[in-house]
């Protein structure tokens, strides 16, 4: 357990700073400096955060600890409620420390193991009645926010090995962290929320071997994303909140397909662009689609994340055997609130991964059926970070949003007696687009466009 005085606070990443901020319900945390923040902290819990003299420790240790939620002792942990100090475990957040009961033989049980129920338990039920959420793999998801009786420290458990390894995020917040050598690691939601991950991100950090009724070694603390220090990757600042620029930065997207090759020159894409395939039904918008994502997959240093929301159950198929594995797969079955959560969970994946300085792109099939509002919002997300990264945003729809960046309409009459390229030049174009071919390029564009009048 470690004991945060104001050295130890000061010391910490911004982003445990900005998560106990948050515990103590600061307002505008995000925005403070980190010496500002250290002294809202000690502030908020009425002390100076000067470590505790050896003679508070003995007198603490005589009281037995102080009384913890639901009348538990915290045996180890010196008085956080006198403001001078504040205790936290170092892998796991109050919140998402594993559940801790006690048998009716007095031995304290935490997760179960995969697939099975907790022992002493019954049915896969707490004491009382009700049931317990489930981790990732059937593991039980921490709930409590209750430390194991006694103070438990997990650095005693902690085995010295680094373990590097991808992330995979369940969707009750916790994750499993894969390595190279097939070895499995188990990463809190607290950790996610923390230091926040997002799926794919390379972690790397020390881990605890699996207590004897868990199944996966637990990841103590991050030490690495990307290959980065967790505060560098931490912006502070809200997505929104971050200075936007023009797109500049050319898309340069190479196909055989007519169609795509026309796409590329004469409605071109940039980094944080914000474009709609438009086009009646059977004009081939899905198929444009998924085949400005196979281009875009050749372009180095993009993060594709091709959502299918509400489109028919054989063309995930499709995009999986074009090599392009959905982030999200829903079919026609799948309602407007459905396919909006859907979209919106990968669009926030999509915010992060720019906010870091990567370069996300989202293919979106469709948002037909998602209302106008729904529709310009999710759109909104995308944009140039000035500085930084880049969220791009490629989506199918019936007809033209509002606030587009690029518009690319498709002819049905040409594709449905497949003349390609199958572009409606008249009603396709992209604002500025000197910035992202040059001045030549622009007037290349400009006068293709002007023999059709």
């Amino acid at each position: 357990m470690t004991v945060l005085t104001r050295d130890v606070l000061e010391s910490s990443t911004l982003a445990d700073l900005h998560a106990l901020a948050g515990e103590l319900a600061i307002d505008g945390f995000r925005k403070l400096r980190r010496e500002a923040l250290v002294d809202t902290i000690v502030e908020r819990r009425g002390g100076s955060a000067a470590a505790p003299s050896d003679d508070d420790t003995e007198n603490e240790g005589r009281r037995g600890g102080r009384r913890r939620r639901g009348g538990r002792r915290d045996e180890e942990t010196p008085d956080a409620g006198r403001g001078d100090v504040v205790s936290l475990t170092d892998d796991e957040d109050e919140d998402d420390r594993p559940r801790r009961r006690r048998r009716r033989g007095g031995d304290d049980e935490g997760q179960s193991t995969e697939g099975g129920r907790e022992r002493g338990g019954r049915g896969g039920r707490d004491e009382r009645g009700g049931r317990e959420d489930r981790g990732p793999r059937g593991g039980r998801e921490d709930r409590g926010g209750r430390e194991d009786r006694g103070g438990r420290d997990d650095r005693a458990d902690e085995t010295g090995e680094t373990v590097e390894g991808v992330l995979a995020i369940g969707q009750n917040g916790s994750a499993m962290l894969k390595a190279k050598d097939g070895t499995e690691v188990y990463v809190s939601a607290g950790q996610v929320r923390r230091c926040e991950l997002v799926e794919g991100d390379t972690v790397s950090g020390p881990t605890r071997s699996a207590r004897r009724s868990e199944r996966y070694p637990s990841l103590i603390r991050v030490e690495t994303i990307n290959g980065k220090d967790p505060e560098e990757t931490s912006t502070g600042t809200k997505f929104e909140e971050l200075a936007v620029a023009r797109p500049t930065e050319l898309l340069a997207v190479q196909s055989d397909d007519p169609t795509v090759a026309a796409i590329a020159y004469l409605t071109p894409l940039g980094r944080g662009s914000r474009a709609v395939v438009v086009g009646p039904h059977a004009a081939g918008k899905t198929e444009a689609l998924r085949r400005i994502a196979v281009a875009l997959k050749a372009v180095d240093g993009l993060e594709l994340l091709p959502v299918l929301a509400g489109v028919r159950p054989e063309e995930v198929a499709d995009w999986t055997d074009a090599g392009l594995e959905p982030a999200i797969a829903l079919d026609l079955s799948a309602g407007p609130d459905t396919r909006g959560k859907a979209i919106d969970e990968v669009v926030d994946r999509g915010r992060r991964i720019a906010a870091r300085g990567g370069h996300a792109v989202l293919l979106i099939d469709t948002l037909d059926g998602l209302g106008e509002g729904a529709a310009r919002r999710i759109l909104a997300a995308a944009r140039k970070l000035q500085d930084g990264g880049s969220l791009t945003i490629v989506a199918t729809r019936e007809s033209p949003v509002g606030g587009e960046s690029t518009v690319i309409r498709l002819d049905v009459a040409l594709t449905s007696t497949a003349r390609f390229p199958a572009l409606d030049l008249a009603g396709s174009g992209t604002l500025r687009p000197e910035l992202l071919v040059g001045d030549e390029g622009a007037a290349t564009i400009a006068a293709a466009r002007a023999e059709l009048r």
